[in-house]
């Protein structure tokens, strides 16, 4: 099995058996690990499979690591019996909160990034990282409408994250795209301003408009192919990375296997051309 890996593809039930068959040099695969925090099952069972097979990825979404309080001590429990039994090549995270005295919220949620939210997120992530026994990614958020009370731009919140804690940067290209004209700035300055050193991985996603507001608000909705534009955007953050670990994600209206395959091979040849170019 390689350990160098290129592009890789969330995971879904439907192509557990595809998945499985599929040859694809460098490809793995991404899971959210709440889906598999159980002791045993067929979904568990799947997952150990696929793993033989090809590198997994857990990409966590309730660690709620800018919450108030630290993250709940039995879900970092569950999450590391997880990844002890799973061996992911990477671990990710949001850079969010989603939980409120015990209850759990069924979105990723913005906060103020003033000082003592980077000091209080710093010390959650180190929890996190030292219950893992391992470096996690963070990722940068989707936004849909400016709020009050920020110190820090996000790009500098996230180099002192990374700087405090010794996390990684997971960059969502299709959170940059959706966010910029949402936020009312440049994409292309975001990507061409962000710290290379610390990006473990790049996500890439399809987005949609509001139905409502249409093109005015653009929403990260992981149901749709990439964009030509997250795509362009993608190739401009490639030239001054060079090949970083990425990930297709598609969670709603799911193609077949073979079409997000064939997505997978447009980020994997994104990813060789810098090689090719050296070679």
């Amino acid at each position: 099995m390689t350990t160098v890996l290129t592009a890789g593809l969330g995971l879904k039930p439907q192509h557990y058996d595809a998945a499985l068959a599929c040859p694809a040099d460098g490809l793995w695969f991404e899971v959210h690990p709440e889906n598999y925090m159980v002791a045993g099952g067929p979904r568990l069972a799947w997952l150990e499979a696929i793993r033989t097979r090809h590198p997994v990825s857990l990409h966590g979404v309730a660690l709620s690591l800018a919450a108030d309080c630290e993250p709940d001590p039995d879900h970092v429990a569950r999450l590391a019996e997880l990844a002890c039994r799973i061996e992911p090549a990477l671990i990710s995270e949001h850079l969010a909160w989603s939980t409120w005295r015990g209850a759990y919220h069924p979105d990723l949620l913005p906060f103020p990034r003033t000082g003592e939210a980077l000091t209080r997120i710093a010390d959650n992530v180190s929890r996190a990282q030292d219950a893992l026994g391992r470096r996690i990614a963070i990722e940068n958020p989707s936004h849909y409408l400016k709020i009050d009370g920020h110190a820090w731009n996000e790009i500098g919140f996230l180099s002192e994250l990374a700087r405090r804690t010794g996390c990684g940067l997971l960059l969502d290209v299709n959170n940059v795209y959706v966010s910029a004209p949402n936020l009312g700035y440049s994409a292309e300055t975001y990507v061409d301003a962000f710290p290379t050193g610390p990006v473990m991985e790049i996500h890439l996603a399809g987005h949609t408009p509001d139905p409502n507001l249409g093109d005015a608000l653009l929403v990260d909705s992981h149901d749709a192919p990439v964009a030509s534009e997250v795509w362009a955007l993608y190739e401009r953050l490639i030239r001054r990375t060079g090949p970083r670990p990425t990930l297709i994600e598609r969670d709603d209206k799911l193609p077949d296997f073979a079409t997000l395959l064939a997505e997978r091979q447009h980020a994997d040849a994104v990813l060789r051309a810098p090689l090719a170019r050296a070679a």
